[in-house]
């Protein structure tokens, strides 16, 4: 191997390890972002409750989760937003 070869074996493997830890990092807004989608594709489904997906509904979501697509519901039901 010559030393080309190696600093770019050692350039991949830092972004292979930076990727992994990015991904690591942002599962659980993912996690939360697809639990709370699922919770208002339900409501709308078995309840007839409209909410509209915006990005502020998904970072909402994402952040809180349950709880927080519960609010969005909550709110929009009650006419103060979404």
């Amino acid at each position: 191997m010559t030393g080309l070869e190696i600093l770019l074996l050692v350039l991949v493997l830092v972004v292979v390890l930076g990727a992994a830890r990015l991904v690591q990092t942002a599962r659980p807004f993912i996690v939360n972002a697809v639990a709370g989608l699922v919770v208002l594709y339900l409501a709308q489904a078995v309840f007839g409750i409209g909410v509209a997906v915006t990005p502020i509904v998904l970072v909402i979501v994402a952040i809180g989760g349950i709880p927080g697509s519960v609010l969005v519901i909550v709110l929009s039901l009650v006419g103060i937003a979404f």
